[in-house]
């Protein structure tokens, strides 16, 4: 146990992790909120599934396209100015958003317009957000516990992941989403005041003279000339441009295929989390970090059938029982991705490839969520993620295959020549 928590020996990551967890099962909460809203509203319109279908995948578009024109600005930022103060302020302008958020729905003016305006800005804001707080971990507990706090942290946003939604799940059902995007504006508070209680040294100002654009493709450049973190940005990549979509297909399958509803909703995505928490935390006990690419290989194929196996399940329990695994298979993944990137980023480049990592991570998603409406729209929900997890499984396998012919025989050399 004291390995798998021992990156909460660090003060401020102690404070970072309370605040957090409060934070997130808002952010969670708000998340099945707006799907369910958009999906809602657009059915009391007179569009058939197909259609809202559609919708919701240009709202996923909204929120995260900002990802993947600024997180270069946000990695640019994160390296040349202090990443406390940047943490603090995106979470500040999210809580306006929220507060923002409810009061257009509570009083029963919101349209799927104000949605998807809010979520492009919240998306801005995650755009700066993310590669800052990626690169601010290694300030609250140093370099040697740092693979064990990205996996911590992955275990609590998954954590709020499992709460958040079954909370609003419910909450919708008794109350309306309104409550539910003031709940997540009241949330922000705890993180905003657990940062305001570090203590961090003072920031040595980074200036390289780089232009933002000129920021991302130097560390751009050094990720694609670094081999393994080359081929685990790709993978990455491709599972979150096609796997990560199902997510966006939830309220369809809760109500038209599952039948379940809102309440069903909640279950179905806080499954997802309960997986991944336990992703989270099982990567969290690891002391060694060797054999990492054939982890993620053997997670990413793990992934791909299972999202094969939802796509066609019409059985509650069975979809609830693959939603596990594939929460804890990608967040297992994404875990040991993020750690193979940052224990190979050199300090001084450690917010640009973040950044980097960002954009092929969140930045895919919007043409993943825009391709996924437009494939539902013609074929169906269940046959577009059909499609997905195809290409995510030929995918795996080639990764695979690249570990075993080149990474294993690399690495069994190196063990013989001592």
């Amino acid at each position: 146990m004291s390995a798998r928590f021992r990156a909460l020996k660090h003060r401020n990551f102690q404070l970072f992790v309370a605040g957090q967890l409060v934070s997130l099962i808002g952010t969670w909460m708000q998340t099945t909120a707006q799907l369910w809203l958009v999906y809602r509203l657009s059915i009391a319109a007179g569009l058939s599934p197909s259609a809202a279908a559609a919708r919701l995948g240009i709202f996923g578009f909204a929120n995260q396209i900002p990802m993947l024109v600024l997180a270069s600005v946000g990695g640019y930022v994160g390296d040349r100015y202090s990443k406390h103060r940047g943490v603090i302020t995106t979470q500040t302008v999210s809580m306006v958003l929220a507060f923002l958020l409810a009061g257009l729905t509570l009083t029963h003016v919101v349209q799927v317009w104000h949605l998807i305006a809010i979520t492009l800005l919240v998306g801005i804001v995650n755009a700066f957000d993310v590669p800052i707080r990626q690169s601010f971990f290694v300030q609250m507990v140093g370099k040697e516990d740092l693979p064990n706090a990205i996996a911590l942290n992955s275990s609590i946003f998954n954590g709020a992941r499992v709460v958040g939604p079954a909370i609003a799940g419910f909450a919708i059902a008794k109350v309306g989403e309104g409550w539910c995007f003031a709940l997540n504006g009241l949330s922000f508070l705890a993180v905003i005041f657990a940062l305001m209680a570090m203590k961090i040294e003072p920031h040595v100002r980074n200036d390289s003279g780089e232009s933002p654009l000129q920021s991302l493709l130097t560390g751009f450049r050094f990720a694609m000339n670094d081999r393994p973190i080359r081929s685990t940005l790709l993978l990455m990549s491709m599972l979150s441009l096609f796997g990560l979509q199902y997510s966006v297909f939830m309220p369809i399958f809760a109500e038209d295929i599952l039948h379940s509803g809102a309440r069903g909703l909640g279950f179905l995505m806080s499954a997802a989390g309960v997986g991944a928490v336990l992703g989270a935390l099982q990567f969290a006990a690891r002391t060694v970090y060797k054999g990492l690419a054939k982890w993620i290989a053997v997670m990413s194929l793990i992934c791909s059938v299972c999202l094969l196996i939802f796509s066609q399940s019409k059985i509650f329990w069975l979809s609830i029982v693959v939603l596990f695994i594939v929460g804890f298979a990608a967040t297992s993944q994404m875990a040991a991705s993020n750690t193979t990137v940052q224990n190979r980023s050199p300090e001084q480049l450690r917010g640009r490839l973040m950044a980097v990592y960002a954009t092929m991570f969140m930045g895919v998603q919007p043409i993943g969520a825009l391709l996924a409406g437009g494939l539902a729209k013609r074929f169906g929900a269940p046959m577009t993620l059909a499609i997905f997890g195809g290409v995510c499984l030929v995918g795996s396998l080639l990764f695979a295959a690249w570990v075993l012919i080149c990474v294993k025989p690399a690495q069994e050399a190196a063990r013989a020549n001592g």
